[in-house]
């Protein structure tokens, strides 16, 4: 299997590059604050490496929260939680002035806009320059995941976009990335642009053009796996961890629901029975910790051979090929081959049922949900049943997030 992990530069990860200059006006004490860089001596063509590795980092910090609350949104997990702004996550009633939203938009956005930081530079050898498909990837995933979650966006600030406009954005800029990483040819820039072609393909398919999802899902390798990597640094945990494990260790709040704990073994866990980890909110229910990131530093997927498989599946709309997928997953879950009905609607639905169980807890619902809310439905709550934390009314009606406060009061280009 082919798979490639990316760590990044350690250099400038701790926090953004702001430009500017400050001197104290006394000429005998003068004081260089060491948190400014003056805008004149920077080199992009030196500094463009960890500029693209701040860029990265900026998302995969970003991604595992996103990806979290995107599993309390479709019931991949609960939230053992006392914060109501929380909570809205798991009912489908997130509120404009969410805190916990304005995080998620800002986090994204910050992975965003330092891609195009990045990508507006004029660099060396632009063709095959490796720290432009890196930025250009990982832009298009930041603008690709806006797209997702939320009804709308915006990009630096400007006006709103559909969610359809914001998918072109990610093609293109997915585009890019595959363009330059194919040219750079080194085993870095090919994983970049073969991660680029799967984000691609799943930006093509949300879009609704099928042939061009299939084009694009076709030519990914066999056995390619694309990772998000972590690290344990105690004094970064923050920016640098898993946020799933995070969550679970330093903040019980993320809980295996029951109807995911299964005997198959894609979905991981521990009872209550099993393990000594603290939820935050003891009287919300039993606390059953997901197993599947078991460390600070286990890494996420991010894109996959077997994405692009489910891609074709789906786009190809042939019940025949969509069985030979599932069975294939089935059979290498531990499971009987599938024995339900053959017609096309009960076909797709197990293709989704798979699908949920393979890219569990990894970021891939919300789209899947959004795209075919009847066939990808399983295990989500349906509006108005009662929220399964009690005393929190019923869950709610939303299939993606509202854009919130900060950039409705702050973008004055932003008109929804």
């Amino acid at each position: 299997m082919m798979t490639i992990q990316r760590a990044v530069s350690r250099t400038m990860i701790g926090g953004a590059l702001v430009l500017g200059t400050l001197a104290c006006t006394d000429k005998f004490l003068n004081v260089t604050n060491p948190n400014l860089i003056d805008a004149i001596t920077v080199n992009p063509a030196a500094t463009a490496g960890d500029l693209a590795a701040t860029v990265q980092q900026n998302f995969a910090t970003e991604f595992g929260a996103t990806a979290m609350f995107e599993s309390h949104f479709t019931g991949e997990t609960y939230i053992i939680e006392t914060s109501s702004s929380q909570n809205e996550f798991g009912k489908r009633e997130v509120s404009v002035d969410n805190g916990t939203l304005a995080g998620r938009w800002s986090g994204l956005q910050l992975a965003a806009s330092s891609g195009k930081i990045l990508l507006d530079l004029a660099l060396p050898n632009p063709t095959t320059n490796i720290n432009l498909a890196r930025g250009a990837t990982y832009r298009a995933y930041s603008i690709l995941y806006i797209a997702l979650d939320f009804c709308s966006g915006t990009l630096s600030s400007g006006p709103q976009l559909t969610t359809v406009q914001l998918l072109d954005s990610a093609i293109f800029w997915f585009g890019k990335a595959v363009d330059v990483g194919t040219a750079n040819g080194s085993a870095d820039g090919l994983a970049l642009a073969r991660a680029a072609l799967v984000g691609r393909a799943r930006a093509k398919l949300q879009k609704g053009d099928k042939s061009g999802a299939l084009a694009d899902a076709n030519a990914v390798p066999a056995g390619f796996t694309y990772n998000l990597t972590y690290t344990d640094d105690l004094a970064n945990r923050g920016r640098l961890s898993n946020a799933y494990w995070r969550f679970t260790v330093d903040r019980g709040t993320v809980s295996v629901p029951p109807y995911y704990q299964t005997t198959d073994p894609r979905i991981t866990f521990l009872l209550p029975s099993q393990h000594k980890f603290v939820a935050v909110d003891q009287a919300a229910g039993p606390f059953v910790v997901q197993q599947k990131f078991q460390t600070y530093a286990s890494p996420i997927r991010l894109a996959s051979k077997l994405e692009a498989d489910y891609i074709v599946a789906e786009a190809s709309t042939d019940a025949t090929q969509q069985l030979t997928l599932i069975n294939r997953q089935r059979v290498a879950a531990g499971q009987a081959v599938y024995a339900g009905a053959t017609d096309a609607a009960s076909v797709l639905y197990e293709l989704f049922n798979q699908k949920a169980l393979d890219f569990w807890i990894e970021g891939k619902r919300m789209g899947d949900w959004r795209r075919h809310p009847v066939a990808a439905a399983n295990r989500v709550a349906v509006t108005g049943t009662p929220y399964w934390r009690t005393g929190f009314g019923s869950v709610g009606s939303q299939t993606c997030y509202p854009v919130p406060r900060t950039e409705l009061d702050n973008n004055p280009n932003f008109k929804p």
